[in-house]
């Protein structure tokens, strides 16, 4: 069956990674996986003139990179998944008027890199495609605007907040085969803890995570040290203790093998307060970091579970909690035709 258990597909087809590509702005570029990034700006604005078109630049650059590294061009798209953080997906969508490929617009919020990476990889799956294409940004200043305060304005933040990272990634599936198979994705569910503070996404997302991660273990008979990487998309330092005493709860001990992109994505010294986040976030650091430790066989096993924040703004005015998903998806390396 490609339904297992209650919420995780297990992909009949080898389905396989055959490119990637990222692109970044200057905070990020000077993180640690700077060197790793296939483009990198030194400034915020990306050679553009205003926020929106820096952020559209950073997905148009990653698609570019990943068709380049393929050996692809947009014809040999079948489709094009994609998603961002701004108001009716924009970026996608301008993104998808420029490269002409069939193309279907999702939504998770900072999840939506796994969500359309998963959904890509089912489409390929049950033979309604051949080779797609997924994608998904954000950017500091647009992300800023539209959710929280202009960073112009200057308003001061708590511990908690996060710092919404300016980057994108794209990723290329098909049954060719490559160094870097999907063998399954758990799609979760909304879960809402109560919280209200645009400021604290950690303690909003930890709960829809660990729900995520749980039901993967219980749909595949599985368990944490089934995995050397149990990745997280953007819990920052205060939604990552919190997952982890979560899932401990439930049975499940991963403090010795998770890890989060938000911490993962920036060096200590940065002041970037409890961590990175956004669309871009997991999408960089999965797509450049964690693929380049699969190839090279420092990892075998890595599940790469998105969160996101699924608010608006007017939502938070009406006085709101704030509902949150995780979504999940397993990547293995290939060793001489075997899964290892």
């Amino acid at each position: 069956m490609r339904l297992t258990g209650k919420q995780t597909w297990q992909f009949e087809n080898q389905i396989y990674v055959q490119a990637s590509g990222t692109a970044v702005g200057p905070k990020e570029a000077d993180g640690p996986f700077g060197k790793l990034y296939d483009k990198t700006y030194d400034n915020l604005h990306c050679d553009e003139d205003n926020w929106e078109l820096a952020e559209r630049r950073l997905m148009e650059d990653a698609i570019e990179h990943a068709l380049k590294k393929g050996n692809y061009t947009k014809e040999d798209i079948d489709f094009f998944l994609a998603g961002d953080l701004l108001n009716q997906n924009v970026t996608a969508n301008y993104t998808a008027r420029q490269n002409k490929i069939p193309f279907l617009c999702m939504f998770g919020a900072c999840s939506t890199s796994m969500e359309t990476l998963a959904v890509s990889s089912a489409l390929v799956d049950g033979g309604f495609a051949n080779r797609v294409m997924a994608a998904t940004s954000s950017h500091n200043a647009t992300a800023e605007r539209q959710f929280r305060y202009p960073t112009e304005y200057g308003g001061q933040k708590p511990d908690t907040a996060q710092s919404t990272i300016s980057g994108s990634g794209a990723v290329i599936v098909s049954r060719d085969p490559s160094d870097i198979m999907i063998t399954s994705a758990t799609i979760g569910r909304v879960a809402d803890l109560g919280i209200t503070d645009p400021f604290d996404m950690g303690s909003a997302m930890a709960p829809a995570a660990a729900d995520t991660i749980a039901q993967h273990f219980k749909d595949l008979n599985s368990k944490p040290e089934d995995y050397d990487l149990i990745v997280t998309g953007d819990l920052a330092s205060v939604g990552s203790p919190i997952l982890k005493d979560l899932l401990k709860e439930e049975g499940y001990d991963v403090y010795a093998n998770h890890n989060d992109c938000g911490l993962m994505i920036y060096r200590p010294d940065q002041n970037v307060f409890a961590g990175g986040s956004g669309c871009g976030c997991s999408a960089v650091v999965t797509y450049s970091h964690i693929f380049n430790e699969l190839k090279s066989g420092n990892l075998n096993r890595v599940m790469v579970v998105a969160t996101g924040a699924l608010l608006s703004p007017t939502m938070i005015q009406q006085k709101e909690s704030i509902p949150t998903i995780a979504h999940g998806v397993v990547f293995e390396r290939v060793n001489r035709g075997v899964i290892g």
